[in-house]
């Protein structure tokens, strides 16, 4: 049994399958029968964990069953207090009310590869640096909840999922790496 750590470059499908020649997990993983245990959406980055498990793959995408996530995102505008605790606090979204999360102000990380492209710069809008843990995962969930507090997302890294992390596990944008899939079993017995 395969679990892969990946570190997913801006702008790459999470599929193994091409669509208008853009670029996807098959241009940086060659190891046949394995599967993305949950997505990123192209314009986000960060880890991403990959099995040839099935059931490993659907305990960890399962929405009873999600690992916690942590992502570091840019946002145009600098949060307050409120906005933080906003952020928190269950959001409603429209068409869901998010769970309670954690979020902080964070300096920007010193070990951040830069973007390619880099994002966008407008000198009369400052950015700041937000650390969002979630226990859930909807589609584009993080950009839906600092957008809604006035905050748009400008970019948005995956950092940890359960046990693994890009800080202890360093990876480059397009790098992966083998680890035991006992790591992320031992996860979930400890959270029982």
């Amino acid at each position: 049994m395969s679990l892969i750590l990946f570190n997913k470059p801006f702008q790459v499908l999470c599929q193994f399958s091409t669509e208008d020649g853009r670029a996807s997990l098959a241009d940086y993983i060659d190891i046949p029968n394995i599967y993305p245990a949950g997505r990123l959406d192209a314009d986000s980055e960060g880890l991403m964990l990959l099995t040839d498990d099935g059931k490993l793959q659907h305990r960890i995408a399962h929405p009873d069953e999600k690992e916690a996530k942590t992502y570091i995102v840019q946002v145009e505008g600098v949060p307050d207090g409120a906005t933080l605790a906003r952020l928190q606090a269950p959001l409603d979204l429209g068409d869901f009310v998010t769970k309670p999360c954690r979020a902080v102000p964070i300096a920007e990380p010193e070990w951040l590869w830069p973007r390619n492209p880099p994002i966008r710069v407008r000198q009369d809008k400052p950015t700041s640096w937000i650390a969002i843990t979630l226990e859930e995962g909807k589609n584009r969930q993080v950009r839906r909840m600092t957008a809604a507090v006035g905050l748009p997302t400008l970019r948005l890294v995956r950092t940890s999922i359960g046990p693994f992390s890009l800080a202890s596990h360093p990876l480059m944008p397009g790098d992966w790496m083998e680890v035991p899939a006992e790591d992320i079993k031992g996860s979930r017995a400890k959270k029982g």
